[in-house]
């Protein structure tokens, strides 16, 4: 019984030593450096995009490009309105949190710091709901695959006083 856990000890000293960072369950799925985010789902927003944006009752004109950054820990979506010059702009880096089991999104625009923010979502199906706290209320942007079409659709809705979702805009993307 002795020589086993002596045995059992030289094991863990062994392991210790040639792995200095405390073990994990699942140490596939770390967050961190050495673990690149890779996404199957999320790769097929890689690449140039046409957004056609129908908002509040307008139609607008936008490209996007998507690319892998940082080490491939998040995928940069730069959005931008075809008028020249841009009347909207946005760099949004989506990202996936291990720990917590959620993809993360930091959406900075036009609109600048104060109404930038991080939201957070899930997967359900072919869709990544987002959800951002803003300070007039919770903001949905629904990122939605459509693999017979090849193309996306992002669903925005904010929050009435009541409490409704509302739509604020509809993002069709089609490969450019």
């Amino acid at each position: 019984m002795r020589s086993r856990l002596i045995g059992v000890a030289l094991l863990a000293v062994m392991l210790l030593l040639t792995n200095p960072r405390p073990l994990q369950a699942a140490d596939a799925e770390t967050d961190g450096p050495q673990h690149i985010f890779k996404d199957p789902f999320i790769e097929n927003l890689v690449g140039r995009w046409q957004i056609t944006r129908a908002i509040r009752g307008t139609e607008a004109q936008n490209t996007l490009q998507a690319e892998w950054v940082l080490h491939h820990q998040f995928l940069e979506l730069h959005m931008k309105d075809a008028a020249h010059p841009p009347a909207y702009e946005a760099l949004v880096l989506i990202g996936y949190s291990y720990e917590e089991h959620r993809y993360v999104a930091h959406w900075c625009d036009t609109y600048g710091g104060k109404f930038s923010a991080v939201g957070h979502g899930t997967r359900s199906g072919d869709s990544i709901e987002f959800e951002f706290h803003y300070p007039d209320g919770p903001f949905y942007n629904t990122f939605t695959w459509n693999a017979a079409t090849r193309g996306w659709v992002f669903r925005m809705e904010n929050v009435d006083k009541d409490g409704h979702r509302v739509l604020f805009a509809i993002d069709t993307l089609r490969r450019r």
